[in-house]
Parts: C-alpha cells; sequence; structure tokens
C-alpha cells in the first residue's frame, strides 16, 4: 500500500510536546540563510577558542540530529525507532581527522559497531566514510594518478588494510557495510578499492556497499559499467544511492580550476539521474541490494510504484529506504507504517568532533530548495493537531 507522507501523526510519534516544540525552532532557524551563516561563524569560532557552548549545542541542534555521544547513548532511541518499525545505522561522525592513530581509532570503532550490529535486529547495517580511515590528500593524490612517495606508498597500504580489515569481519558476520561517497576529485580512489572489496566479498550476497551520488551527471554510466563487470565476473552490488551533499563545493572547485562541473545542470536533471539509477537496478534486482537514501518524496514514492508494479514485496531485504536522523519523518515513519523496510541513519560522536556534520546539515537544509520549509509544514500541522487534541 502507498504510505502517506502528510500523516504527521504517524510521522512524529515518537517525539514529545517539547521535542516537537524544538524541532520547529531549530527549522525556523535553518530556514534563515543569513542566520545560518552567522550561527555557523560562531559556533566554529567558539568551539575553536574552547568557549563553553557544548552545552548548548547538546540541547538543540545536537540531540535533534544526533543519537548521542556514545552508542550506549544511542540504544533508547535505537530501541524507541524499532517499535515502531524503524532501523537504525548507527554512525561514528567524527570528521577532519588527519594522523594514524585517529584513522585507526575510527577503524576500531567500526569494527565495534559491527559487533553491536550482530547482536540487535534493530541494526541491520554499518557504516563508514572512506576519509575515516585515510587523508582525504592522498585519496585526492591516488584518484590523479599521481605518483605517491615511498611513505605515501606505505600510508596508502595502511588505508587499505583497514578497508579490508572492516570488510573481512562485516564478511564473516554476515553483516550489510556502507561506505559513504565524498567529493569528486578523491572519489575515483575509494571507488577503485570499493570495488575490488565487492569483487572479493559480495560473491553470494551484497556485504560491501558503495554510495552512488547522482547530482553526478557520470554516475549512471559508472553504475552500467560495474553492473557489467558484476555480470561477467559473478559478484552482487551493494548499491546506496543519494543525491548528494557537496555540491556548493563541487561547483566552486570546479570555476576556480576551470573545468567542467560534475554536478547536473539543474534540479530536474539531478531527479531524473537518481530515478533513472534506482529503475535500472530494479530492472536487474538480480545483481542489485538497493539502499534509496533519499528525502525526496517523489523518489520514495516511484521507488513504492516500481516495486508494487514487479511484485516485489515492501519488506523484501533487496530494497531499503533511508533518511537521516531529524530529517523527513514523515517519510521514515509512515512507510515504515507499510511494512517498508525503513532506516534512519543515526549519527553520533562527541560533540566537538560532530560539528562538521551538523554545520553540513544545516548548510544542506538552507541550499535545498522546499526541504526546510516541508519540514516546518509538517512540524506546524502535527502542532496544530496536538492543540486541537485530535488524537
Amino acid at each position: 500500500m502507498r504510505p502517506n507522507f502528510e500523516n504527521t501523526a504517524i510521522a512524529f510519534e515518537l517525539k514529545s510536546d517539547s521535542q516537537l516544540e524544538r524541532a520547529y525552532f531549530l527549522f525556523k532557524m535553518i530556514s534563515k540563510e543569513p542566520l545560518v551563516r552567522i550561527g555557523t561563524a560562531v559556533t566554529n569560532f567558539a568551539i575553536k577558542a574552547h568557549l563553553p557552548v557544548e552545552g548548548l549545542i547538546r540541547a538543540t541542534v545536537f540531540d535533534h540530529f544526533c543519537g548521542g555521544v556514545s552508542e550506549k547513548d544511542c540504544l533508547p532511541i535505537i530501541d524507541n525507532m524499532y517499535g515502531n518499525g524503524v532501523y537504525s545505522i548507527l554512525d561514528y561522525s567524527a570528521e577532519g581527522k588527519e594522523v594514524d592513530n585517529q584513522f585507526d581509532f575510527t577503524m576500531e570503532k567500526t569494527l565495534e559497531i559491527l559487533d553491536f550490529v550482530k547482536e540487535k535486529d534493530a541494526m541491520p547495517f554499518a557504516v563508514f566514510k572512506p576519509t575515516g580511515f585515510g587523508r582525504f590528500k592522498l585519496f585526492e593524490k591516488v584518484s590523479a594518478r599521481k605518483e605517491l612517495t615511498e611513505s605515501e606508498q606505505a600510508e596508502w597500504g595502511r588505508i587499505v588494510q583497514r578497508f579490508e580489515k572492516v570488510c573481512q569481519k562485516a564478511y564473516n558476520l554476515d553483516v550489510a557495510l556502507l561506505i559513504d561517497a565524498e567529493e569528486s576529485w578523491m572519489q575515483d580512489a575509494a571507488d577503485d578499492l570499493i570495488l575490488d572489496l565487492m569483487r572479493k566479498y559480495n560473491k553470494k550476497k551484497a556485504v560491501v556497499f558503495n554510495t552512488f551520488q547522482m547530482y553526478r551527471w557520470d554516475r549512471m554510466e559508472y553504475i552500467k559499467k560495474i553492473y557489467g563487470l558484476a555480470t561477467s565476473e559473478g559478484f552482487k552490488i551493494g548499491a546506496k544511492v543519494v543525491r548528494g551533499a557537496y555540491m556548493e563545493k563541487e561547483n566552486d572547485r570546479a570555476h576556480e580550476n576551470g573545468y567542467e562541473s560534475p554536478i547536473c545542470k539543474s534540479k530536474k536533471d539531478t531527479d531524473e539521474n537518481y530515478d533513472a539509477a534506482i529503475a535500472f537496478m530494479m530492472e536487474h534486482l538480480e545483481h542489485f541490494i538497493i539502499f534509496a537514501g533519499t528525502h525526496n518524496e517523489q523518489s520514495s514514492l516511484k521507488l513504492v510504484d516500481l516495486m508494487e508494479k514487479n511484485g516485489v514485496p515492501s519488506n523484501d531485504e533487496h530494497i531499503w529506504f533511508g533518511q537521516l536522523f531529524g530529517m523527513s519523518d514523515h517519510i521514515t515513519y509512515n512507510l515504515a507504517a507499510e511494512g517498508y523496510n525503513s532506516v534512519k541513519y543515526l549519527p553520533y560522536g562527541p560533540v566537538r568532533d560532530v560539528m562538521p556534520y551538523l554545520i553540513r546539515r544545516a548548510e544542506e537544509n538552507t541550499s535545498v530548495a522546499g526541504q526546510t520549509s516541508r519540514e516546518l509544514a509538517l512540524i506546524t500541522k502535527e502542532r496544530k493537531r496536538r492543540k486541537l487534541g485530535d488524537q
């Protein structure tokens, strides 16, 4: 049955009145771009200057978009959401690390989460970012096919070992592992590495997932390319399909460096590219496991319709719908209410370390046309429903 994304009683059932009021306040703030820019600058300054702002951040934006500072912190939220049919993905979201011991720490965190996932039905996936395991600049250099120094070759070898160690454990535990995508100028190195890991670990089922950013006009060609490899070599493709989160950065860099932007020319082109990727994967579902990571209602409904048209049950293990914690509850919870595999990405980590992630969320909400106003409209609708006492 088609979900009703207007049903705010289902969407916000787990939010208390005070949490709903906080969400209303936050999205009101995010809707004003100058406030986001000023707030971002002030927050960055306060954190770098070690001013005591963590309590304020924790009580507002952090608690809305994050599960907590530790895995244990996140457990009540995970259990709560699972009670309403929504799965969780614990995402250790500390960013911007630059040295080996920090990369090893993130790897160990990911290994711990794999054990956690294995024991908890509410958590079907683990996840990590490539630059959680190695320096951005080195991914960039490898992507550009530049010759590495001897020390860089050794460093790259350690990155490959981290990927290998985590994927091997995911395979041993039979746990699916999502690997996020990042900026285009470092992504080729990650793509090549993940493709090799798919060849190794995805023979019988998709353990290793790559992420395809469909705001890039070249991604459809790449998806078809690895589909050809998968069919000839005999492996499954774990495919997390998203639009993408680095649009302004991508366009600015292309402009500054005088090359064609990898980003689609328009929002319409991006939407069509995303939907085309999903449709292609649905045509070849024997080779793909689809994780549709989108906050777009129309794309979600198109996938629902494709499933119905092809006789694919709502809870088929080949298809998952995912949204970020703190956003698009009307999509996640209404899909879950109709029996679809619905997942929330649940970021967590020390407040200071997670701030780059939170700032990106705020900036993304201001740059995506209609996202914040839609959230606000639904929250306003639910506030009115509760004040009317219409239970």
